[in-house]
């Protein structure tokens, strides 16, 4: 009996210690940082940013820093000349790989701007902060104000809670956003590598900068056989090949998979402009007027996912020098 005793004190002995090696931490965020913990971090980042006080933080000692793909200290940039909050909020977390994003708006000279934010934490610090901001006329359509309305929030359906059996594996996520990429550059219509299939469901919708390009009520003055890409939904744009001007989507990366409510957060490098005229896959000519010259726009998107069909597209994209090379990495896609 004595040593049955032994054998069991000792298996408790090393459960205890497997369990507190595991919420052990050399900072002072958990290392099994769930959703909600993750969320709170976040939230702790953009207290700090409006108050300016990167001290408020549990950084890493080489904690990585950049502002638009360009590396900087942290406490330098927007950190000097952000006023406040503002009104809308989108958070996505990873507990699986550390990482946990932000889409929102915040103030800076009286105006709001949009801020794609990304945090890593590693050890129970965070190791890496990557920021991207967008402001009113950086380029193509936007609308920052709407969203920073107060009262404002995205669709109920980014916040469902999917039951364990309904979520796809990580990779099957990824391959779903990475789909959406492939199909648009130098988008001809004829479906993601040739398929002939794009992974849309039928009630796709996408937000740019706060601003919807798809789905926007034609003006009633328009002739119906105009092109007015913005008109249509996700799927009529793709089939059509209205994106033909995107010549190259590179550094491609998936740095977060919030498994729980479908979504996938993806980085990546559109380059364009040097290609403004093209044939739609219904023979028509098209030509866009404003695509004269090299350009490129840093793109964050978030995709919500639905039965292995993209439904909801958010993006934060500002634009940027001609072919930039993201300073974190990435694929080419191909």
């Amino acid at each position: 009996m004595r040593s049955t005793l032994v054998v069991f004190g000792a298996m408790a002995a090393a459960a205890l210690i497997v369990t507190a090696r595991a919420n052990a931490s050399t900072g002072p965020i958990p290392l099994n940082c769930d959703h909600a913990c993750l969320e709170g971090v976040v939230n702790q980042y953009i207290a700090a940013l409006a108050a300016k006080d990167p001290k408020r933080l549990p950084l890493s000692a080489d904690v990585r820093y950049t502002e638009n793909d360009q590396p900087i200290q942290l406490g330098d940039g927007f950190w000097k000349t952000v006023e406040s909050v503002g009104n809308y909020k989108h958070i996505f977390a990873d507990p699986e790989a550390g990482q946990v994003v932000f889409m929102g708006t915040m103030h800076e000279a009286g105006k709001p701007l949009l801020m794609s934010l990304r945090l890593r934490i590693q050890l129970g610090r965070i190791t890496e902060v990557e920021a991207i901001y967008f402001r009113q006329g950086g380029g193509g359509p936007a609308n920052i104000a709407a969203l920073d309305m107060p009262g404002y929030k995205p669709e109920d359906m980014w916040f469902k809670s999917l039951p364990p059996t309904q979520r796809l594996s990580r990779p099957e996520m990824i391959s779903i956003a990475d789909a959406y990429f492939s199909g648009l550059e130098k988008n001809d219509g004829k479906g993601v590598n040739g398929t002939g299939t794009y992974p849309f469901t039928n009630d796709c919708d996408r937000i740019e900068n706060g601003s919807h390009t798809t789905n926007v009520p034609r003006p009633a003055n328009e002739p119906k056989d105009a092109i007015n890409g913005f008109a249509m939904d996700c799927m009529s744009q793709f089939k059509l090949g209205y994106y033909f001007v995107v010549q190259a989507i590179h550094d491609r990366r998936y740095p977060l998979v919030d498994a729980e409510r479908g979504v996938v957060w993806a980085h990546v490098v559109f380059d364009q402009g040097t290609v403004n005229s093209g044939v739609l896959s219904d023979g028509r000519p098209y030509k866009f007027p404003f695509f004269n010259s090299p350009s490129s726009i840093l793109v964050t998107e978030a995709f919500l996912i639905e039965n292995g069909k993209i439904r909801r597209v958010e993006m934060i994209g500002p634009a940027a020098f001609y072919h930039l090379t993201s300073p974190w990495g990435g694929i080419s896609g191909r």
